[in-house]
């Protein structure tokens, strides 16, 4: 059942999310060849207990972790450890927050010192394919107007979406229907209506969509061991519009 948010929910929501994007900024100062990911993890945790939010991932479903980070080939749902970060590397860092007892969800990708070409045209095709799959959430449209929006342009640029994963509803819980892929036909799925909250989150495979889960039974690895992208926001379904709740990432 897809819940419909009344205004001050959507503002309960959005509380959450600036605290999620505050805490992007105070973590990405951190990041630089050496450190590693359980001191981002550490911070990130800090960071919002310090804010009064909770962090939304701890322990969830028995995670281990406050972020996930997900390094190069980890697709997303990568475990902090004593690991250091290097330069060329590409990182993912998802972040979800419980405030007042809503939640706000994101995540980016950043580049470690200096990457290659190939990377970069992989991050600047998922941030983009992201808010082209915004710009489809519009009332009155259907839900997988948003999923074929990202697969065509993802897949205009000769990369691939994962197909195993999805994006989701936001409110009172951290993941609440409808889940959203990454791919689909257009005109399908339920209509997009204001009120709605969705996290929309394509991950993108420099190589094939096929992945991997790790024996952690967390961490997703691409297949054939190629880098992966992975960009979200939290978006309000409103009459004027889409609106980015965790504008400002």
């Amino acid at each position: 059942m897809i819940i419909l948010k009344s205004p001050r929910e959507i503002e309960l929501i959005r509380n959450s999310c600036r605290l999620v994007v505050d805490t992007f900024a105070f973590v990405e100062k951190l990041l630089k060849p050496g450190i590693k990911t359980i001191e981002l993890d550490r911070a990130v945790e800090k960071y919002i207990y310090s804010h009064g939010g909770r962090p939304a991932f701890k322990g969830y479903r028995g995670f281990p972790a406050s972020a996930c980070i997900s390094v190069d080939d980890q697709v997303v749902h990568g475990i902090p450890g004593r690991n250091r970060l290097e330069n060329g590397q590409i990182v993912s860092i998802d972040i979800g927050v419980e405030l007042n007892k809503y939640f706000g969800d994101a995540a980016k990708t950043f580049a470690i010192g200096e990457i290659s070409e190939e990377k970069k045209k992989l991050l600047n095709v998922t941030n983009k394919a992201l808010y082209r799959g915004i710009e489809a959430a519009h009332e009155g449209n259907r839900l997988y107007d948003i999923s074929n929006a990202i697969q065509t342009y993802v897949e205009n640029a000769s990369f691939s979406v994962v197909r195993d994963l999805v994006g989701h509803g936001v409110g009172k819980k951290l993941h609440e229907d409808p889940q959203i892929p990454n791919y689909g036909k257009a005109n399908h799925g339920p209509r997009l209506k204001a009120g709605m909250v969705l996290a929309i989150e394509p991950m993108v495979n420099y190589g094939s969509y096929d992945v991997v889960t790790a024996d952690d039974n967390w961490t997703v690895y691409t297949h054939d061991g190629l880098p992966s992208a992975h960009f979200e926001h939290t978006v309000a379904i409103t009459k004027n519009g889409p609106e980015i709740l965790t504008n400002g990432l």
